[in-house]
Parts: C-alpha cells; sequence; structure tokens
C-alpha cells in the first residue's frame, strides 16, 4: 500500500510539474519535461564547432555571471547538430534538449540556433535561484514570419546606441524585423549622397510642440541637425543582421513630405518655401507627382536600397492630403492624361510608378494601407494600421499583409490609468488588450490567412522626448507582442502571463532599462449595478492590498479595504491604492464621477466607434465619467465619418430638463466638433418626436461642452444624434479625410 501510494504521489507531482510554466517568453510551442535537471556550473564548457557569432551573443549575454571555456564535443555540456534543412521547413524552428550531463541545440539554420539561444538565456536567468534548469526537451518554431518593432526617430531622434540597444530588446524576444521610420514632416534623417540638403537642412526644425496637442504651446529651441550617415546605417544594419533581425528602412511619399521640401522645394506642387514642421499632425504640401519628383526618389531609393538589404522597403503611402493636387494643373492633367479617376486615383499612379522601380531594383514595396486608396500596385504588400479592414482587402485579394492596428499594436498610447501616466498620444492600449489580440481576422479562411505575414507595433515618437521613455513605452508591452507573433499568447491565461512578465522584470532590472510598472497600479472599471454603476478595482496582486476612499482623501494602509465592486450612487471622487507589507506600492488613483439619472442605464448605437477608440464600448457614455479634453484615453468615443445616434432606455418615465454631451476639437488629430446635434423622445422606442436642434455655430460657442434646456420633459426613451463634421474641408490637417468625431458622457439633470 505504501509503495502504491508514493507511486501514485510521484506520477501526481509529476504531473502537476508538467503543467506548471516555466518562466519563458515568448512561449515555446512545445515543452516535455523530463526526470532530473542540468546543474549550471561556474565555467560551462562549450562545443567547438558552436556556430561563432551567435554563441559570441551568448557569451556577452552572461559573461559577468558564467564563464565559458571551448571543449571538444564529447565534453563539452552545451553542444549543437546542424540539421539537413527540408524544403517547407521553417527556418526559424529549433529543437532545445536539456539533460542531467547536457544542453543540445538542433536547428537547420543558425536563425534556428540564434533563437535557441535566447530559450536558452532565459532558463539560464532562471536558473540563478537554485542553480539547476529542468531536464526537458522543447520543439519550438514561430507562428509568423513577420514580428516586428517600428521605432519613429523623425519626431525625436535617438543615437546610434540607443537604436542598437532598441534591436536587442527586439532579439531578446524573438523579434525579427525592424522597422526604421527615417523620413518625416519633422525631419529627414538618412543621409542621401545625391542631395545633401536633405539633412542640410531637412535634418532640423526651428522648435518642436510640446506638452499636450491642445496646449498648442512650443519649447522656441532649435531641434537638430540630427541625422544617421551612412556609414552609421550600415553599422546598423550589420548589428541586427548578427541577431538575425531585418531592418526595414521607411522613406515616406507622397505624404509626410515637408522636411523634404523644405530642402528641395521644386518638387511640391506650390513654390514654398517650406520649414520641417513644427507640430505634430499632417501637412497639405506633398511630393508633386512630376517626372523631376520621381526622378528624386529614384536616386533616393538608389541609395536607401545600397544600404539596406532587407527584401521590403516601406514607401509609406499614409495619410496624404490630396488638396495641393487638386490645386495643381500638372496633377490635373496628369489625371486625366492617364484616364485616372480622381486625385485617389493619382495617389494609385504615384505608388504604382514607385513600386515598379523598385520591382526593377529585386525588391518590393510594402506600404500603410492608404496604398489600397485608387487601386493596390500589383507587387505591394499592406501594413494595415487604420485597422484590419486593410489587411482583409489585401489578404483577399491575394497581397501579403501585416497586421498592425491602432488598437492593439500602437505603443504611443497610454497603457494605464491617464491619469497617472506620462503624457502619451491617446488611445488606451493595456498589456492585456495586446496579449488578447489573433492576428489573423475571422473574416479569412485557411486560405487567404496565408497572406498574414505576422503582426508588427508601433511607436510613434510626438510624445517620447529620450530613449528612457522609449523603454517606458515599449516594456512590458513588447512581451505581449512577442508572445502574439510566436503563436503561443492565449487570453485566458492572461493572469498566468502576466506573472511571467513580472518575473522578467529582474533581468531589465539588471540591463537599467526604465520599464512601466503600471501593471501594479490600479485598474478601475465601471460596471452597471442596481440600475447604476458601480467601480470594480483590480490589480496584479492580491487585490486584498487595495485600499480606497470615497471622501477625495489620499489612501493609506489604514483606509477601507477593496472587497467588491463599489456602489457610486451619487457625484464623488475614487482614490485608490495597492500596499504590500504596510509599504505604498503602487501609484494613487484617481477618479471623479459625475452621476445623472443616465448613469448606468442601457444604451444603443446604431453605428460603432472605431476599434482605436472604443474602450469600454457604448457603456463609456453613460459611466458617470467625464471625459478630459487632455487625453484622449479610456474615456471618449471616437468616431471617424460617423454620426453619434445614441438611444438610452430610462427603463421607467423620468423626468429631466436638461441634456447634456461633449464633443471634442483637435484639428491637428483630424477631430472636429459636430456640425449639429438633435435630442428626441419616445415612450415606445418607435415613435420619436424632436425637442430640441442646435447648429454648429452654437457647439462652436460652447466649445463642444453642450448643455441644453430641453423644458419639461417625462419620457422612457431618450436618441441623441450628433453629427459628424464630414469631411474635412481645405485648409485643415487631412483635408479631404473623414472628421473624426470625439463624443463623451451623455446626461440628463
Amino acid at each position: 500500500m505504501t509503495r502504491l501510494f508514493l507511486a501514485l504521489l510521484l506520477i501526481i507531482s509529476n504531473i502537476m510539474y508538467a503543467q506548471k510554466k516555466l518562466n519563458l517568453i515568448p512561449y515555446p510551442q512545445n515543452i516535455e519535461t523530463h526526470d532530473g535537471s542540468f546543474t549550471v556550473p561556474e565555467v560551462l564548457k562549450l562545443s567547438n564547432d558552436l556556430p561563432q557569432k551567435e554563441t559570441e551573443y551568448l557569451k556577452k549575454r552572461f559573461s559577468m555571471v558564467l564563464k565559458f571555456q571551448g571543449a571538444k564535443k564529447a565534453d563539452a555540456q552545451l553542444i549543437y547538430t546542424r540539421l539537413p534543412e527540408k524544403s517547407g521547413e521553417n527556418k526559424e524552428s529549433y529543437i532545445l534538449t536539456v539533460t542531467p550531463k547536457q544542453i543540445q541545440i538542433q536547428s537547420s539554420t543558425q536563425q534556428g540556433y540564434f533563437l535557441a539561444l535566447q530559450t536558452l538565456i532565459q532558463l539560464l536567468e532562471e536558473s540563478k535561484k537554485d542553480g539547476k534548469i529542468p531536464a526537458m526537451k522543447i520543439e519550438d518554431q514561430p507562428k509568423f514570419a513577420w514580428r516586428g518593432m517600428h521605432l519613429d526617430v523623425c519626431r525625436h531622434f535617438f543615437t546610434v546606441d540607443e537604436v542598437k540597444q532598441y534591436i536587442d530588446y527586439l532579439a531578446m524576444y524573438k523579434l525579427n524585423t525592424f522597422h526604421w521610420h527615417l523620413t518625416d514632416d519633422q525631419g529627414w534623417r538618412i543621409e542621401i549622397k545625391k542631395y545633401p540638403k536633405l539633412t542640410e537642412i531637412g535634418s532640423k526644425r526651428k522648435e518642436s510642440m510640446i506638452g499636450a496637442y491642445v496646449d498648442n504651446t512650443f519649447d522656441g529651441k532649435p531641434y537638430g541637425p540630427y541625422f544617421y550617415t551612412q556609414e552609421q546605417i550600415k553599422d546598423v544594419v550589420k548589428y541586427a543582421q548578427e541577431r538575425h533581425i531585418t531592418v526595414v528602412p521607411e522613406i515616406e511619399m507622397p505624404g509626410h513630405a515637408l522636411a523634404a521640401l523644405s530642402a528641395y522645394p521644386e518638387l511640391a506642387c506650390t513654390k514654398g518655401p517650406f520649414e520641417s514642421a513644427t507640430k505634430w499632425g499632417v501637412f497639405d504640401d506633398v511630393f508633386c507627382p512630376k517626372d523631376e519628383t520621381f526622378k528624386f526618389l529614384e536616386n533616393v531609393l538608389d541609395e536607401v536600397i545600397q544600404l539596406f538589404p532587407s527584401q521590403y522597403i516601406h514607401i509609406g503611402g499614409d495619410e496624404c492630403p490630396k488638396t495641393r493636387w487638386k490645386e495643381c494643373a500638372h496633377c490635373q492633367d496628369l489625371i486625366k492624361k492617364n484616364n485616372l479617376k480622381d486625385e485617389h486615383g493619382l495617389q494609385s499612379y504615384f505608388i504604382q510608378r514607385i513600386e515598379k522601380y523598385i520591382n526593377s531594383k529585386g525588391r518590393k514595396i510594402i506600404g500603410w494601407d492608404e496604398i489600397l486608396e485608387g487601386g493596390l500596385a500589383p507587387n505591394a504588400a499592406v501594413m494595415s494600421w487604420t485597422g484590419v479592414n486593410g489587411g482583409i482587402e489585401a489578404a483577399k485579394s491575394k497581397h501579403f499583409a501585416v497586421m498592425t492596428p491602432g488598437a492593439f499594436c500602437y505603443f504611443d498610447h497610454y497603457q494605464g490609468d491617464p491619469q497617472s501616466e506620462p503624457n502619451a498620444f491617446g488611445g488606451f492600449t493595456p498589456l492585456d488588450k495586446i496579449y488578447s489580440y489573433n492576428p489573423i481576422p475571422e473574416e479569412l479562411n485557411a486560405e487567404q490567412a496565408k497572406y498574414i505575414l505576422g503582426v508588427q507595433a508601433n511607436l510613434w515618437t510626438e510624445y517620447i522626448l529620450d530613449f528612457k521613455q522609449v523603454q517606458y513605452m515599449i516594456f512590458p508591452r513588447l512581451m505581449a507582442l512577442s508572445e502574439v507573433a510566436w503563436g503561443t499568447s492565449d487570453s485566458k491565461n492572461y493572469k498566468e502571463f502576466e506573472g511571467r512578465v513580472i518575473n522578467q522584470f529582474k533581468v531589465l532590472d539588471k540591463m537599467n532599462v526604465n520599464y512601466a510598472k503600471s501593471i501594479y497600479n490600479i485598474s478601475g472599471k465601471v460596471i452597471p449595478a442596481n440600475g447604476g454603476i458601480a467601480y470594480e478595482l483590480s490589480t496584479s496582486q492580491n487585490s486584498n492590498g487595495i485600499r480606497y476612499t470615497l471622501d477625495g482623501s489620499i489612501p493609506t494602509i489604514s483606509s477601507q479595504t477593496y472587497q467588491n465592486p463599489i456602489a457610486i450612487p451619487n457625484s464623488l471622487t475614487v482614490k485608490s491604492a495597492y500596499f504590500e507589507d504596510g509599504q505604498l506600492k503602487s501609484a494613487v488613483s484617481s477618479q471623479q464621477f459625475t452621476i445623472s439619472k443616465t448613469t448606468g442605464k442601457t444604451i444603443t448605437l446604431e453605428q460603432q466607434p472605431s476599434e482605436n477608440y472604443s474602450f469600454g464600448g457604448a457603456f463609456t457614455l453613460l459611466d458617470g465619467i467625464i471625459g478630459n479634453v487632455r487625453q484622449l484615453g479610456k474615456t471618449w468615443l471616437g468616431f471617424q465619418g460617423k454620426d453619434v445616434v445614441a438611444t438610452i432606455d430610462f427603463e421607467t418615465k423620468t423626468a429631466f430638463t436638461e441634456v447634456y454631451f461633449n464633443t471634442l476639437e483637435n484639428k491637428g488629430s483630424w477631430i472636429h466638433l459636430a456640425k449639429s446635434a438633435q435630442i428626441y423622445v419616445s415612450d415606445d422606442n418607435k415613435n420619436f418626436t424632436k425637442i430640441k436642434e442646435i447648429g454648429k455655430e452654437e457647439i462652436q460657442k460652447a466649445n463642444g461642452k453642450i448643455l441644453l434646456n430641453v423644458g419639461k420633459q417625462n419620457t422612457k426613451y431618450l436618441k441623441v444624434v450628433i453629427e459628424n463634421a464630414g469631411i474635412i474641408p481645405a485648409g485643415n490637417p487631412g483635408a479631404d479625410s473623414k472628421a473624426w468625431l470625439f463624443v463623451d458622457e451623455i446626461g440628463v439633470n
């Protein structure tokens, strides 16, 4: 009986051990755990035939804590077996086997070997707890071929050493593509020897916008000249190649061209003069599609292609206003001459002409999803950023696509409560949201899904002033991206992943990385409760450590302990914080509630908000939280080119005399005040009576903060129609594009 009990106990313990996940990110596709463990020695014996450059990387990562020496294969503790390449095999696959005596890596390529080393490095880091690595066999390969991170060096510049650090971060978590955004309105950052004025003039600006966009303030300080010489670029590309990372350069066209036009104004539709932009946003002056422009771009691309061996050259293609083209006689003649439908057709003509040239050099183009306008170039790949539709359209037409939708993959968005985070572009993209992303859209069948190359996150740097802030914005979110890209993420297991992330923080600490600790802060969520609302608090730690107050005072360890969602019966401020061992461990979160008779009721929207600005869905409009005009984070819903038609069900007849709502104006970000608004009431949700209407002038006079006296009402349903401004007029950023309408809390008193 005793022997049977011990045997059962051993089986159960082995099963439990197998179920406990190792602290690896991204998590491998398949792990078999075996009996025993490998004891990490003070000096690790390396087989003399290990791939040299990759092994030097391993030594560099561990030279301070682990020594290495060469050895014959029979005596080595780390050995490598080169497998024969097979047709159709994933070149990044590897097998890592740990036995009590040695560690063996098998792969058919040095790339696979390098990826195995990243897994081994994490295992070695973890072994510092007890000096051992569990015996196991890992068979692993990535799901996606394109696992990318982008860095904008135009709005703010980063040194060669900082760019190399960025590449190292990608390598650590098995990303394989570095998208280098080198040209934009605010600066031209790559030396082109045929056109020296690009860097003499275009690499600097007279000042920079600071603070929130709505503040419209500038620092008054010249910025630049900042650019990379061709020798520096070669150095970065070589550095990336040694880490099996492809550098994809981006040269923006036909829009985002002000820095180039400041140096060569003859390439524009008007005479100028031009200067590198000091504001953020989109500008009307773009490249004019004339022969001398194409010759200029071809010459630029010749030098770019010589510097970057990547298969793809990114040509931008996004946010190109058509204002100048509409007013340009040459452009209008070109449209007629080539039987183009309109200026969108002219954009397609521009992209296709550039693609033909790049194809002639043996390369391919990739561009943001606006390159779909007017028809996609024959061999182009699409980077889908405005949502997923660009990627879906590309894949269905048998074009490759990289998924990088802003709602999930823009790391310039807030990652925690905007009130306790540094100023960011807007949006709200926390760690769990990124981890939940599936790059394969549901709309695609299995054959179409093959055209999804992979996934990428983008870091735009309008509000990122230095490299410490770069680190803050990408970590730990890069870890979630890496597991999504590897294909082993599972949102149902997010809390387990979160634990592995926290375990990785000790590695980042040693590297002196300024990562965000938002994961420790209190996260608040408004939920419907008993006809009103309640405030649900959570943290990555034990929720028993949360303390809160309702009187506006700062929480202390003696404050009320959080146990259940907090009922919010009237207007008040909830302040909360996390404590551990009697010590404050998080930032203090503060949320003000403004309660009205609509708060917590049922709301339906006829048209849904943009995925980028839809956090909380329609309920956001009735959650008792008034949006902050300086932070386009969690509290606003954004609609591009769509009206807001919201119907609120009071459940019983409700008396009120005032209706209020907020809209926002931020023209630099294409956000315009509403054109008009109408208020309706109904008792049956079928027959509605209009009780109030206001026009554009009244909305502008109120600066978007609308409070309407509607007389004495007593009704069961309220409908609020807020009309989008429509197409952005000439003279505004984003002219000819659909305006954004941002709307917040709809309330009645």
